[in-house]
């Protein structure tokens, strides 16, 4: 069954996950037991990001510095086969427009349907660390959409240089992003509904959010896309909030804003065990809102967040 299938097919809020591959170098075991931890509460797909290469710089001794390429966090495919082959659980990985070109993304697509992973989530993901704004990767896109039309002249059996396949595996179905409190770069929520129903009309199932506090932000925004004749589901993307530091960091790094009422309690906080415990009920009381109001599913941001989640899930499934 597809993602989409899933969803629609459970009779109650379904739970999922995304994950981060390991590190270069750490091996995946601690990964699997993030997935260990969580599995007991039956999630329907694990979402697997996809990380870019950046630019890194070797000191020669010289005077003189060596840029090179390097990839932190490679195997999002692999990571991807291996959830599917030892969790029987659906791999959902994350296909970016964000450094690659082309014919890397066609390449990537070719492994995935030899491994029968055909749910993707299509992004377009961050710029590059040095960049100050977006620059696609060689002749690869500046949008989620064009990256969308290529994979679907792949389901229908085309390449990118225009040749045909000989055999056509399953295709692959997929979701997007959307954003209740808008893209960082939109000028405004109603031209980032706008590209939302672009890429729905493109292809895509689903929907899943960047992560919010404020569920009147979720309600607010869900509302506005149903007016705009978008009717796929719209996935709630949830992390608990849990150190004190993330009062400046969460507004900085995601564009999202925190409650009035969460600040002010974080804040009480004298550390950040405190704070964590803070974050959990926070999070159990916006699920069980999500859940009343009718979501079909909510999606869990993982990263140095498992444990909370945990607590949470185990109050709310």
């Amino acid at each position: 069954m597809k993602v989409i299938d899933l969803i629609n097919a459970n009779k109650k809020t379904a739970f999922s996950f995304e994950i981060l591959p390991p590190l270069k170098g750490t091996g995946i075991e601690k990964l699997y037991q993030t997935i260990d931890t969580l599995r007991e509460f039956d999630p329907k797909y694990i979402n697997i990001t996809t990380h870019r290469s950046e630019y890194v710089y070797k000191d020669l001794g010289n005077g003189l510095f060596q840029r090179n390429r390097l990839r932190r966090r490679p195997g999002t495919v692999a990571v991807a086969a291996a959830i599917q082959s030892k969790y029987n659980i659906r791999a959902v990985p994350h296909i970016l427009c964000s450094g690659f070109t082309q014919e890397e993304t066609e390449y990537v697509l070719l492994d995935l349907q030899f491994l029968g992973i055909t749910d993707l989530l299509v992004l377009r993901g961050d710029k590059a660390k040095h960049e100050s704004v977006f620059t696609p990767e060689g002749d690869g896109y500046f949008h989620a959409i064009e990256l969308q039309e290529q994979i679907n002249r792949f389901n229908r059996g085309e390449f990118t240089d225009g040749s045909e396949m000989k055999t056509m595996g399953t295709p692959f179905s997929y979701g997007v992003a959307c954003y209740p409190e808008k893209h960082e770069e939109a000028p405004n929520i109603d031209e980032d509904i706008y590209w939302l129903k672009k890429k729905v009309e493109a292809g895509a199932e689903y929907a899943v959010t960047q992560l919010f506090y404020d569920n009147q932000k979720y309600f607010d925004f869900v509302d506005k896309v149903r007016k705009a004749g978008i009717n796929i589901p719209i996935i709630p993307g949830i992390k608990p909030f849990k150190k004190l530091s993330q009062i400046s960091m969460i507004p900085k790094t995601f564009k999202v804003d925190l409650p009035e009422e969460l600040t002010k309690e974080a804040l009480k906080c004298k550390n950040d065990q405190q704070t964590q415990q803070i974050g959990i009920e926070w999070c159990i009381k916006q699920c069980k809102e999500l859940m009343a109001y009718g979501v079909p599913s909510i999606h869990f941001y993982t990263i140095s967040a498992v444990d909370s989640i945990k607590e949470v899930a185990k109050v709310i499934y």
